[in-house]
């Protein structure tokens, strides 16, 4: 089969709203590269990162001779393992991990520096259009789980002013008792956690703009004095870190968010979807076996074949990608279909 004779996107749309199942989305990097390749690639990341001032990551990355950052983890993470079991000096393990921590800062550093500024860099018809694309799933009771780290989906939501998107964020009012006395209300950050069983926005891996305090996960937003990069860009220089999920391989993936509340919640809710998920830009590489894992979750629920997830729709935009899912698939405990994922207008 080749990718000309895939079924489109919107067929795949007609037939499950003739059906009328419930669908989601899921959607990885390919979403962001939709909106420009040139800020979004992995080859963007790592020649940001080559191009800094710090002589060892750019040896690093020579050495590595790649530019898949969760490959390079993945090989720091093995090599502290093999120098424990060698007993070699624990400075230099010490370094190792230094070296991998400082790796995951680059990483979230060129995220944030390769970013548009603000909003208003996008184009307000591609707002709109990606609002389109995103709203026919909210609209219709599905949900959407996104493994970017970019603001590029949240900035789409805010701009258009979207009453049906709920991320799990809200505020608390923190003098009741003198705003009933009537003293103007003072309010909380934006504190995840009260709205969260209405969610129906996850980041599966976590985005720039949410933050773990220690006691709260809280999320950064735009005023009118300063643009949210900005905003975040502080806080990093207060060495305040957005919530990331950088580990080279799906099980130190895994475990980074089990150790996470707001990336727990959000895993465990992809783990229970029902009806069908839709798949655009994410490849479901060697390093995110872990969410396979959690589409099979779904798929096995011990429930009524109404209530569990039944299919899953990938977008594929070559054929070399087409060989590769093909290879993959028997990994999957659910129907997989797929669809030319050029047939799919988000930002156009």
């Amino acid at each position: 089969m080749k990718i000309e004779e895939l079924q489109t996107y919107e067929q795949v749309i007609n037939y499950l709203d003739k059906r009328k199942r419930s669908y989601h989305l899921l959607f990885g990097n390919g979403f962001s590269m939709a909106y420009d390749p040139k800020i979004f690639s992995y080859n963007a990341l790592s020649t940001f990162i080559e191009n800094t001032d710090d002589e060892f990551l750019k040896k690093l990355f020579k050495v590595a001779n790649t530019k898949n950052f969760e490959l390079i983890m993945q090989q720091l993470d093995n090599f502290v393992e093999i120098a424990k079991v060698f007993e070699i000096d624990n400075s230099f393990i010490s370094k190792i991990l230094e070296a991998n921590s400082t790796l995951k800062n680059s990483l979230i550093e060129a995220v944030k520096e390769l970013h548009p500024e603000h909003v208003f860099i996008v184009a307000e018809e591609r707002s709109k259009s990606c609002h389109s694309f995103l709203d026919n799933f909210l609209s219709k009771g599905g949900k959407i789980y996104s493994t970017n780290y970019d603001l590029l989906m949240y900035w789409v939501l805010m701009r258009n002013a979207s009453k049906i998107a709920i991320d799990g964020f809200g505020r608390e009012l923190l003098n009741p008792e003198e705003t009933k006395a009537g003293q103007e209300p003072e309010w909380s950050d934006l504190i995840w956690g009260e709205n969260k069983n209405r969610q129906n926005i996850f980041y599966l891996h976590g985005t720039l703009p949410i933050f773990d305090t220690g006691t709260e996960i809280v999320k950064e937003e735009y005023d009118s004095r300063h643009y949210l990069l900005q905003k975040i860009s502080d806080r990093m220089e207060s060495k305040s870190y957005p919530i990331f999920v950088t580990a080279g391989n799906a099980q130190e993936k895994l475990n980074q968010i089990s150790h996470n509340k707001y990336l727990a919640f959000c895993y465990d809710d992809f783990s229970n979807i029902e009806g069908s998920l839709i798949v655009f830009g994410f490849n479901f590489g060697e390093y995110d076996t872990h969410i396979i894992d959690a589409i099979n979750k779904a798929a096995n629920q011990g429930m009524p074949a109404a209530n569990i997830l039944r299919s899953v729709y990938i977008g594929v935009y070559s054929d070399e990608s087409l060989e590769y899912l093909e290879s993959i698939k028997d990994k999957f405990r659910c129907k997989i279909n797929y669809f030319n994922a050029k047939t799919v207008s988000i930002w156009d």
